[in-house]
């Protein structure tokens, strides 16, 4: 009877440790899937902050290139595409120094037309111009060819070259519309017409010539000139604008 209760005893103590084994082995594998999950997660999160920042690098890029802070190579592209459309328009700008040579002669030919009509209107003989041989603005300037058509040619002249100061204007330069350019060039071949009749009546008519007048002829021919050659070269298709 006592090794009965002796073997009972040692029964219940095997399944009592068997039992905690069997518990630790549960407590065990639920440690290890829990870290398990928990080290998932970590992954996953991880995994799920790279592309965020892959993005916030991407917004970052975006950012510096609206602020300016592109890349040489996409400056040097911007300019080259502007330039493209403004070839494809017919907006190819005329150079600066034509542009302002052009505007200064105008001005010049306006202000000797204006001292001119002044002379013509007061009867004063023009300065330095006064003789009885090849030069001898006065007798040009009071002769009967220094009427057109009933109005005094110094009139004509002033009337000429208010418009060419617009006409040759910088803005009037950069303008877009096709018309604006066509009729420069009209006018100036107006304006040498006129001028070659005026060489004539000097020379063959008058047996004189005006100083006066002839600077602003040679200021009419080099406009004429510059102006042909401006749109010979950078053309006068300008009525397409990028509106």
């Amino acid at each position: 009877m006592t090794a009965s209760k002796s073997s009972r005893a040692r029964n219940s103590r095997a399944r009592t440790n068997a039992a905690r084994s069997g518990t630790a082995a549960r407590t065990g594998a639920a440690t290890r899937t829990g870290t398990a999950a928990r080290t998932g997660t970590a992954v996953k999160v991880g995994t799920a902050a790279r592309p965020g920042a892959g993005r916030a690098n991407g917004q970052a890029q975006a950012t510096a290139v609206r602020t300016g802070a592109a890349p040489r190579g996409g400056m040097l592209a911007k300019v080259r595409d502007r330039l493209a459309v403004a070839l494809s328009v017919g907006q190819t700008p005329v150079p600066r120094w034509l542009r302002l040579t052009t505007f200064v002669l105008a001005l010049l030919g306006l202000a000797v037309s204006v001292y001119l009509t002044i002379t013509h209107f007061t009867q004063v003989a023009p300065a330095f111009c006064t003789g009885n041989g090849l030069v001898d603005c006065e007798k040009v300037t009071t002769s009967a060819q220094s009427y057109v058509f009933g109005i005094p040619v110094a009139v004509l002249g002033l009337a000429f070259y208010l418009f060419m100061v617009a006409i040759m204007s910088p803005l009037a330069w950069r303008s877009t519309r096709r018309e604006v350019h066509l009729v420069r060039i009209g006018s100036l071949i107006v304006g040498m017409g006129f001028v070659l009749y005026l060489l004539y009546a000097e020379l063959f008519l008058i047996g004189s010539i005006c100083l006066y007048c002839t600077s602003v002829h040679a200021i009419t021919f080099v406009l004429f000139v510059l102006t042909v050659f401006a749109a010979a070269t950078w053309g006068v298709d300008r009525a397409r604008s990028s509106a």
